[in-house]
């Protein structure tokens, strides 16, 4: 018997109309748990639909997602009407979602809620508690897979920012059973044996349950207490671990993880050439100006003849010294010939010049007598004539 081969395409249309002839598949209500979700750019959501044993692929065109009361997380328990029908170009089949309605959150999530509430109260998420990452470390720690592109990432990029920087691998497992425990120990560990400046925990994107082990509180705890800084570059950008609010930095992914910790030294020597240039700018004008100023002291008078101008202020000194001088003669001279004046005015009206003339003066008890009631018969007075003074009495 000969049989005739058919293509692919041809296989995977004759799969697909027999799926679609299937009245029970062309309008099916599913539930499960979305896993590995994403909304694409042009508005489509392609996402996981799985339960404790199976999966299954969903997409949900632009067309329908506008319809939805809420926005689907990974995590999340929902039902999801559809049909069923075959992606030909990969041969898989899928569920093509037309309505979608929440059911509660997966038991991960949930799991991932209450412990971040938990912690969170503990304070373990505040920034008080966050190290500062060191501005040129030398050696970066790094918990991650021993193969795969994280780690050849974190290099390429760690050393092509400064050549001559360590990167010290412990190799960890980053999902299943007993991961959590190891990524702690060798939290641990660095800080024990101080194995490094700063740690980088690591990963690829993945599903929440890939993601799981850092989303232990094992984890959480090793790195709050940590005395190296922790870097944390779990999963993609939109990807949230534990690991992400408990440590000091997080990064989007390991890439930029080792573009956070490791300095690019040619910018740094870049920048250093140009402070240097500037400095060296500067001293030159300032070296130009205080020549300009030393050529402007050379050519000043006070340079060429230091002395003239405290010969001028002595000359000056002299000059007023003598107008002081003459001045105060001038004075002396006047004020003699003020006294001589008046000593020839009380000349005049001395009484001794009166006694001259043969005149006297007749004193009583010390009191000039101007009048002859002043006396009585037996007063004795004083007689003052210009040669002297005698006692005399009233007869």
């Amino acid at each position: 018997m000969t049989y005739q081969a058919i293509t692919v395409t041809e296989l995977n249309q004759y799969v697909k109309e027999k799926i679609e002839e299937d009245a029970f598949l062309q309008n099916v209500l599913v539930k499960g748990e979305i896993s590995n979700f994403k909304h694409h750019y042009t508005g489509h959501m392609y996402f996981t639909l799985k339960d404790e044993k199976s999966l299954i692929k969903c997409v949900m065109f632009k067309t329908y997602t506008g319809h939805l009361s809420f926005v689907p997380k990974d995590g999340m328990q929902v039902m999801v009407l559809g049909t069923v029908s075959v992606f030909e170009r990969d041969g898989i089949y899928q569920i093509y979602a037309k309505a979608m309605r929440q059911e509660g959150i997966g038991d991960l999530h949930a799991e991932f809620e209450k412990l971040k509430e938990k912690l969170g109260k503990e304070g373990l998420f505040e920034q008080s508690h966050k190290i500062k990452i060191p501005f040129m470390p030398r050696t970066i720690g790094v918990l991650t897979s021993n193969t795969g592109a994280v780690i050849r990432d974190i290099i390429n990029v760690s050393t092509r920012r400064n050549p001559k920087v360590h990167i010290r691998l412990l190799p960890v497992p980053v999902q299943g059973q007993g991961a959590a425990e190891k990524i702690a120990k060798a939290i641990q560990k660095m800080n024990d044996e101080k194995l490094a400046d700063v740690i980088i925990i690591a990963r690829g994107g993945g599903s929440l349950e890939d993601l799981w082990p850092f989303n232990e509180e094992i984890v959480a705890r090793s790195i709050y207490h940590s005395e190296l800084p922790v870097i944390s570059a779990v999963g993609h950008e939109t990807d949230f671990t534990i690991a992400d609010f408990v440590a000091d930095l997080r990064a989007p992914t390991p890439s930029a993880a080792a573009e956070l910790a490791v300095p690019n030294i040619a910018e740094l020597e870049s920048k250093l050439k140009v402070i240097e240039n500037r400095q060296k700018q500067a001293l030159l004008k300032q070296l130009e100006l205080k020549k300009l100023r030393f050529q402007k002291c050379k050519a000043s008078k006070i340079y060429k003849e230091p002395y003239g101008n405290i010969n001028e202020k002595y000359m000056l000194l002299d000059k007023n010294v003598k107008q002081l001088i003459h001045g105060l003669q001038s004075k002396v001279k006047d004020e003699k010939a003020k006294m001589i004046e008046q000593i020839a005015k009380l000349d005049a009206l001395s009484p001794l010049k009166t006694l001259a003339r043969g005149y006297g003066i007749v004193t009583k008890e010390k009191r000039m007598v101007k009048s002859i009631a002043q006396l009585q018969i037996g007063d004795n007075v004083l007689l003052t004539l210009s040669d002297g003074t005698l006692p005399a009495e009233i007869k």
